[in-house]
């Protein structure tokens, strides 16, 4: 079959009928036609289509058994540098398409499977794993091209430390194992794009407690007795003029509930196995893999923001000023400090035991730790540069109406009408201020988890013994002077 196209993507999400509620109510009907999925299946669509341009097919597919039969750069397993960068350049393709807004567009999760397909190592040998099992499904998602969501959270009902002490009556759990494969029940969160994707992903989070809540698998997300329960739609409305942004990338997160929910034992790849669920995250490829994703759409998401913050300085002329200077200033050292690790990561990766090429962590963990922090900030100075036109931002309508001639006079920019001027600042709005861009702000302030913990891990896993052998040689030198 190999890669899709965003006909093919929308026809078979459509055709799954998935279990979705939102508003109180299950989607009834085609689900690409709903007001609140609408704009994300058809972005989604899209990026599915760049795969059939033929100047981007090397850039965006790779051949499998033969040239006839493609699939997704995203779903490669490395062998090389080069290999890592033709990922990121198709990673940034898709990224640009959407301004780096989709956080879960499809090559996140084709990543974390490849990561996992490269992994298998570390479950052969091991009780109640299946190694084969997990590398047949990779090879199937290859040839179908399948888009997947994913869930690992547990819902935030105990964070206290001796949580795991208390029985268990919510987190998404083993109830039993019967000759049809395992029962799942309870609840997991937090699946981006749940309910719009062929398949979900489900594995245990690291440090994992009881053996009920070690496992991992995939299931088609039609699955009897799976349900997907979405937040608040972010969706205003579906103009390109008034949300031009949240009409079209409008990622729904969703509460995933499992309530009997058979998982046939041909899609488990592991269960009842505490040391496989602690160590397929810390030892497999997860974590370097999905980093050089998550970095390489970042960086993308800053090269947006930066050009926004100058078409905002621009249309208003207020470049003359050195604290706009410095501002803008902070959005470029962002990109090209993200950009620069970047580099790093692919510059230093080294090839594993299994033949696999391993972009450089550390590189990656500074970098997404840094992005936690200076998202909100980025955000921050498009309101500080845009001041009160961040809210003087009449709809379309109001410059389609009789009195659309003042306005488009009274609000005009430098060398550009009020419409123009209001459209790049509704952008700005979308961005910075509205449910959408609330939304994005903390989605990637917890993009890898708590900043604090990303710290944490930086500092107890970073090579400090040069650098203090580096102090003590040089105390040992003026002492000798």
């Amino acid at each position: 079959m190999g890669v899709r196209t965003g006909k093919q993507y929308k026809e078979r999400i459509n055709r799954l009928k998935t279990d979705v509620w939102i508003k109180g109510e299950r989607v009834k009907g085609k689900i690409s036609e709903h007001p609140a999925f609408k704009g994300i299946i058809k972005s989604q669509a899209e990026l599915y289509d760049l795969q059939h341009i033929t100047r981007l097919q090397d850039r965006m597919t790779y051949a499998l058994n033969s040239d006839e039969e493609r699939t997704g750069m995203s779903y490669l397993i490395p062998k090389s540098r080069a290999d890592l960068e033709r990922r990121r350049e198709m990673i940034q393709v898709w990224a640009r398409h959407s301004a780096g807004l989709m956080g879960r567009s499809p090559d996140y999760m084709n990543t974390v499977l490849a990561a996992f397909a490269s992994s298998v190592h570390v479950l052969k040998g091991e009780p109640n794993c299946f190694p084969e099992r997990l590398e047949r499904f990779y090879e199937y998602a290859c040839t179908h091209d399948l888009s997947f969501t994913h869930t690992f959270v547990n819902p935030q009902n105990n964070r206290s430390k001796l949580a795991f002490i208390e029985e268990d009556v919510t987190n998404a759990r083993v109830v039993k194992r019967i000759e049809e494969g395992l029962v799942i029940s309870g609840a997991k969160l937090l699946a981006t794009q749940g309910g719009i994707t062929d398949e979900i992903i489900v594995f245990s989070a690291p440090g994992v407690q009881d053996k009920a809540h070690a496992f991992a698998f995939s299931i088609p997300s039609d699955t009897e007795g799976l349900k997907f329960i979405c937040r608040k739609s972010f969706v205003s409305d579906d103009s390109s003029y008034n949300s031009p942004l949240s009409s079209r990338f409008e990622e729904m997160d969703s509460i995933v509930l499992f309530d009997e929910v058979v998982v046939p034992w041909e899609r488990v790849f592991f269960y009842d196995n505490i040391k496989a669920a602690n160590e397929f995250y810390t030892k497999g490829n997860f974590v370097p893999f999905t980093l050089h994703q998550i970095v390489s759409r970042q960086v993308i998401k800053a090269e947006f923001i930066l050009g926004l913050a100058q078409m905002i300085v621009d249309t208003i002329n207020i470049s003359e000023y050195q604290h706009v200077q410095s501002k803008v200033a902070e959005i470029i050292k962002g990109l090209e400090s993200s950009k620069a690790l970047l580099l790093a990561s692919e510059k230093n990766a080294t090839r594993n035991a299994q033949g696999i090429m391993i972009p450089k962590r550390m590189p990656l963990y500074v970098a997404v730790n840094q992005f936690q922090e200076s998202y909100p900030r980025f955000t921050e100075i498009i309101q500080l540069l845009g001041a009160s036109g961040m809210v003087t931002i009449p709809e379309e309508a109001q410059f389609r109406s009789s009195i659309g001639s003042k306005l488009d006079h009274y609000l005009q920019g430098f060398e550009v009408g009020g419409r123009e001027r209001v459209q790049l600042f509704t952008l700005a709005f979308d961005l910075c201020m509205s449910g959408f861009g609330s939304r994005q702000s903390l989605y990637e302030r917890f993009f890898f988890g708590d900043p604090i913990r990303l710290s944490q891990i930086i500092y107890q896993t970073y090579q400090t013994e040069a650098h203090t052998t580096f102090v003590k040689k040089m105390m040992e030198k003026e002492q000798a002077d």
